[in-house]
């Protein structure tokens, strides 16, 4: 074994283990398994599957829809596909908590300690587009992260916050149908993985972490919505992190349950034995059975735990109504049971022309310079040059400052929280006119723009367009889209950017050539 694993930590597993403990401590002799999870949002994973350029192809992760293993000599993040967010690079085990969340199109969704946004980016897969996702983490440097992740993957549901647990509570209470609580942990199951954890727990063992779970748990339980789940989930193998943590809340929580998970894939249940708190009903304890383990030694992955509990229905109220249509009544029209009334600015569907009636838009090629005050006019003379096929957004639109967003239905009153992301970020209206972002880009399907220029994966314009160079424009890759009138756009202006038919970001076309516009933080470095 080639890790210096430290003595206190392994006299503790020897006598949690047993028997397993030989067995357990080989497993750190054993490589390490890399995993992606492929981005359903733009791609159909088992197709991926069959056509990836990985050289060793890819073998599903059990638990996992869309999560396949593959082979490190691969470097799936130096492929131009992870810069056109068709996969999300992720450790097996870690795909586990959000597929055990039962996450479904139009729930509400969120991610509490969610940065750097890997479970965020799975759980708006399973979203389709549809319903909310409020992904927050109370570091203001680790939000940089997640942001960029979900607009990677071209999510445009998302709203992203920077606060901590107990600030959402008021405007939060009781609103979600689904929450996740990746909790910060001693990372115990990650030293194979990342030998710097090693360190890390020296400085800061599992009593470091307990309080802070205790307090994120309880916060997390007041969001739920009745009849909703919550997952909790941790990457180490400490019981006070763990079990004692679900049968404290139990406790406190009498309208919470487990429910129990089967142990399927290798996977050990919760440990009741394990359990060492005073004054806890035995009920309580014996519940956390239901809960699961995830050991390195049994199966393809590093060491994880995950609960699922579930707040229960009062008598004589309705479960949590999930409205999985898009564009579906939303709560301004009908309350839901135990959730409040939410109120919510939306904007006219204006088209084109600012939606100011009697004016006609510019000469194609050129998008309208429209008031400096107003980043929606901006907006929207783009949209209909731009971008035809996109039609109608859900939610509203949201200005804030230049930037303008498109923000999710069903969104609170964000007024004195810290928000890092109010939806999807359209853009910004710069002296009249409108400068598309490269979270617009990353959203976009291909056949929504009116211009686009592609290129092939294996071409050496797709990697220098992805460093930041201006290319020559070969005319054959320059495709046009009619508009609504039949007519071509001129081959001028902005062009959205797709590498094997997936978006990258912007261009913009002159005197033959394609000015990058992809940008500058983005670019492969």
């Amino acid at each position: 074994m080639s890790i210096r694993l430290p003595e206190p930590f392994v006299a503790r597993m020897r006598v949690l283990l047993g028997d397993e403990f030989d067995d357990w401590l080989a497993s750190y002799g054993a490589p390490r398994r890399y995993g992606l999870r492929v981005n359903t949002l733009k791609t159909d994973g088992e197709s991926y599957r069959m056509r990836s350029p990985l050289s060793a192809g890819l073998k599903p992760v059990p638990w996992a829809e869309a999560g396949y293993y593959y082979s490190e000599e691969d470097r799936p993040g130096k492929h131009p596909h992870y810069h056109a967010g068709l996969y999300y690079i992720q450790e097996p085990s870690a795909m586990a908590p959000a597929e055990l969340l039962d996450v479904r199109p139009g729930h509400r969704v969120l991610d509490l300690c969610a940065a750097p946004g890997g479970k965020s980016t799975q759980i708006a897969a399973k979203l389709k587009g549809q319903g909310l996702l409020v992904a927050n983490d109370n570091a203001r440097e680790r939000t940089k992260a997640l942001a960029r992740n979900l607009e990677l993957a071209g999510v445009r549901n998302a709203v992203v916050l920077n606060e901590e647990p107990e600030r959402l509570v008021p405007v939060f209470r009781a609103f979600f149908d689904r929450i996740l609580v990746d909790a910060p942990c001693s990372g115990e199951g990650m030293f194979r993985k990342d030998e710097s954890m090693i360190a890390d727990w020296l400085r800061h063992p599992a009593a470091h972490w307990t309080s802070m779970q205790r307090e994120i748990l309880r916060h997390a339980a007041e969001m739920l919505a009745p009849g909703g789940v919550l997952v909790y989930s941790t990457c180490t193998f400490s019981p006070e992190e763990n079990e004692e943590r679900i049968a404290e809340l139990l406790a406190e929580r009498p309208d919470f349950e487990v429910v129990p998970v089967p142990p399927a894939h290798g996977w050990a249940p919760g440990r009741p034995d394990w359990v060492s708190l005073e004054g806890i009903d035995r009920r309580h304890v014996d519940a956390v059975a239901g809960t699961v383990r995830l050991w390195p030694h049994r199966i393809e992955g590093e060491g994880h735990y995950a609960a699922v509990l579930r707040r229960k229905v009062e008598a004589g109220r309705e479960s949590v109504a999930v409205n999985p249509r898009p564009g579906g009544p939303d709560d301004e029209s009908a309350g839901t049971p135990g959730r409040p009334r939410l109120k919510t600015r939306q904007y006219a569907g204006r088209r084109g022309n600012g939606g100011k009636p009697g004016q006609r838009g510019k000469a194609r090629g050129y998008i309208a310079n429209v008031s400096d005050a107003d980043p929606v006019d901006a907006w929207r003379s783009f949209q209909e040059e731009l971008l035809p096929g996109l039609g109608g957004l859900p939610g509203r639109l949201d200005a804030v400052g230049e930037k303008l967003y498109a923000q999710p239905a069903g969104v609170p009153d964000l007024s004195g929280l810290s928000v890092v992301r109010h939806g999807w970020l359209l853009g910004e209206a710069r002296r009249g006119r409108f400068a598309p972002s490269q979270a617009l880009a990353m959203g976009l399907a291909a056949e929504e723009a009116a211009r686009r220029v592609e290129y092939g994966a294996d071409e050496p314009e797709a990697l220098k367009y992805l460093k930041g160079e201006t290319l020559p424009l070969e005319p054959e890759r320059l495709t046009l889209r009619p508009g609504e009138d039949g007519r071509l756009p001129d081959a001028a202006g902005y062009a959205l950017v797709c590498i094997d038919g997936y978006p990258v970001g912007w261009g913009k076309l002159r005197d033959g050539l394609l000015i990058n516009e992809r940008a500058p933080g983005w670019r492969w470095m």
